[in-house]
């Protein structure tokens, strides 16, 4: 891995996922909105920045030339098929073999066997109606997205993050395969340490083709189950 393409990189989950590219040496060009270029200054003469829309084919074909991996930031912004349109042209447009690592949340699934709580699931229903209603976010577009990575033949991984917080780092989170796991319980992540786990896993092919759930390490239930799993195993 020596050149990365960061898709949505001027958010504060692409922003972290820049610094730890560079700080593991990759070579990085970040895509972000013309009216976001400025939010990248701290950067400017480190990466190469191409601006546009993220679902602009044309923009995200340019980005992704030559590039070992690409992290993308799927926001379902507006009604107008914007994750939806950004992963097609990823995965359309990256190089062969290369590694492809997404961003969602928990409320997707790739099997149909996570567990939620209703109040999760009402949540979500709420948000998702009134988002919609006001044409400003289309979740559902974010479901289509990740359903078109699940079907694809791409070394892709889709990393389902919690609830985030900002903080200094705790480590690599800790993940499962579904949702509802006790592991899990916690539901709450630093956002430094979800981008950690996108730059990791552009070099982790244990991930290939799975849609890891993650939690943060130094949570009251990541650290319960390390210690089951210690006795456990004793």
């Amino acid at each position: 891995m020596k050149k990365v393409c960061i898709v949505g990189a001027s958010g504060k989950l692409g922003q972290y996922m820049v610094q730890h590219a560079l700080d593991r040496g990759y070579e990085v060009v970040g895509v972000c909105r013309e009216t976001s270029v400025g939010k990248l200054d701290k950067f400017k003469d480190r990466i190469t920045i191409v601006p546009g829309d993220t679902n602009d084919r044309a923009v995200i074909k340019q980005a992704v030339a030559g590039c070992d991996g690409v992290l993308v930031v799927l926001v379902p912004w507006g009604v107008r098929d914007y994750s939806s349109g950004t992963a097609q042209a990823v995965m359309d447009y990256a190089e062969p073999g290369a590694r492809l690592i997404f961003s969602c949340g928990w409320h997707i699934t790739k099997d149909g066997k996570d567990q939620y709580s209703w109040l999760f699931t009402t949540i979500l229903a709420i948000v998702n109606k009134l988002a919609r209603f006001f044409r400003f976010v289309d979740i559902d577009d974010q479901v289509r997205a990740c359903d078109l990575v699940f079907k694809s033949n791409t070394r892709w991984t889709v990393v389902r993050g919690s609830s985030l917080e900002e903080g200094e780092s705790q480590g690599l989170p800790v993940w499962s395969k579904h949702v509802g796991d006790p592991v899990l319980e916690s539901d709450l992540t630093r956002r430094i340490d979800f981008a950690l786990f996108m730059v990791a896993a552009l070099e982790n092919d244990d991930l290939i083709h799975e849609a890891p759930a993650i939690v943060g390490c130094q949570t009251e239930s990541a650290i319960a189950h390390r210690s089951f799993n210690g006795l456990k195993g004793a």
